[in-house]
């Protein structure tokens, strides 16, 4: 007898079936094997906004299928205007498949949504995710992939502790300033995946190793995957393999304070999109290793916020009924001069995304010339853009940005702004830069190390 699950059958009575509307989603390349055990590449369907985690596989060719499928057209809808082929029989299990894994709208996505929204609400903290992840393989590497869960709760922290220094000490090693006088006002280091930005997170938190403690750290990051059109806050701490770095409730308190009851609700509304957002994440570990505990043992409690891009619609949010950035500059500014103390304010920012993986023509890796014309192209804007930055211009920025229709994808020039404006530096200095192109180059991400006193 089969133990697999049955597969998911079409309801000719459900609405959300009969005129599917998609979710955001993100498609891979799913290597699957065939029949006859041959390697097959289908295309592979997830939850762009990580609420499911379930995967549908499907056809390559039903990439040509996925933008109709708008909520506006019925399944007979489908089959006419796609054609090549398209038949009910394929369609109706097909979305029947996206239903179940929460892909479109309906039902099971909205169960999914409230059983994530109880869950977070439940704990004072979020729970780990991809830095528990990056721990767990740190221990399978040493112990063998058969590591038990006793043995990565045991050695995780360990290993990841190792990881971070040799990667300080790769960093710094012919470093003529391997660490900061004192603290600075703010940083901007990377939030890309740890084995291509290594080098930025370590040029910053390395050099943060010898200063006085903050009093309070504030962490601004890039919304990925939320569904906020604006500023979003957070009401939690972060927990990492490392420990708790809890919420400091009195700031973001006095934020909501000065905010007003309309814009307070604004800022939380939309706070689960923090669930799984990892430019928040990935600095937890860093932070818990290079500034280490207070003398009670604690971590210095910290506020996070996602910010949205300012170049869309001048600061306010993207439809109008989200938090605007002026607004929530103003507000957490006046509450850190109120705060007394010391902050450091971290600008969780990647630069650059290009490649075919982000909708260019030319892939990035080889010595091609059009290829190495192409990262000139990138990483010359990087530096034009980069030098706005360090002249303490955010103005110009956001100019220049949305002038040029940010032909590059920077993702985070809300938060590069957002931090610019509420520490108000009288220097910004650039410590580092890199970009990462992946073995195919259909990937390129840039990013920088900076420092503001």
């Amino acid at each position: 007898m089969s133990d697999q699950p049955a597969a998911p059958s079409f309801d000719p009575s459900a609405a959300h079936q009969q005129k599917p509307k998609l979710r955001k989603i993100r498609g891979f390349p799913l290597p699957v094997r065939g029949p006859e055990g041959k390697p097959v590449m289908m295309l592979g369907l997830a939850d762009a906004q990580q609420i499911s985690d379930k995967i549908v596989a499907t056809q390559p060719a039903t990439q040509a299928l996925l933008p109709l499928m708008d909520g506006s057209r019925s399944i007979d809808d489908l089959v006419s205007e796609v054609g090549r082929g398209l038949t009910r029989e394929f369609l109706e299990p097909f979305v029947a498949q996206l239903d179940q894994a929460g892909l479109i709208e309906g039902p099971t996505f909205v169960g999914m949504f409230e059983d994530m929204k109880v869950r977070f609400d439940e704990s004072d903290t979020l729970p780990p995710g991809v830095t528990a992840q990056v721990a767990d393989q740190l221990v399978m590497a040493k112990h063998g992939q058969d590591a038990t869960d006793e043995q990565k709760a045991e050695h995780g922290p360990d290993e990841l502790r190792t990881m971070l220094d040799a990667w300080i000490d790769a960093a710094l090693k012919d470093a003529e300033d391997p660490a900061f006088d004192t603290l600075p006002a703010a940083v901007v280091a990377p939030h890309v995946d740890y084995p291509r930005g290594w080098v930025n997170y370590a040029n910053i938190y390395g050099r943060l190793r010898v200063v006085d403690r903050p009093d309070r750290i504030v962490i601004l990051g890039t919304n990925h995957f939320g569904s906020a059109t604006g500023v979003c806050g957070c009401d939690k701490g972060y927990e990492s393999p490392l420990g708790v770095s809890p919420l400091d409730r009195e700031l973001l308190d006095s934020v909501k304070a000065k905010l007003g009851v309309a814009d307070s609700a604004k800022l939380l509304e939309h706070r689960y999109d923090h669930e799984r957002e990892h430019s928040i994440e990935l600095h937890i570990p860093w932070i818990q290793h290079c500034i280490g505990a207070r003398e009670d043992g604690t971590h210095v409690p910290v506020f996070a916020a996602l910010i949205h891009d300012p170049t869309v619609n001048e600061g306010e949010s993207y439809d109008g009924n989200g938090l605007a950035l002026d607004p929530f500059v103003e507000a957490l500014r006046g509450a850190l001069d109120e705060a007394g103390g010391t902050t450091l304010v971290i600008s969780s920012a990647d630069l650059s995304h290009v490649g075919p993986a982000f909708g260019d023509q030319v892939a990035l890796a080889g010595d091609d010339e059009a290829v190495k014309s192409e990262r000139e192209r990138v990483t010359s804007h990087d530096r034009e853009m980069l030098k706005l930055i360090a002249q303490n211009q955010p103005d110009d920025l956001i100019a220049s940005m949305t002038w040029q229709q940010n032909p590059t994808r920077w993702c985070s020039i809300g938060n590069i702004v957002a931090t610019m404006r509420i520490v108000e530096p009288e220097s910004i200095r650039q410590i580092g830069y890199a970009a990462a192109v992946d073995e195919r180059g259909s990937a390129m991400v840039s990013h920088a190390a900076m420092a503001m006193s």
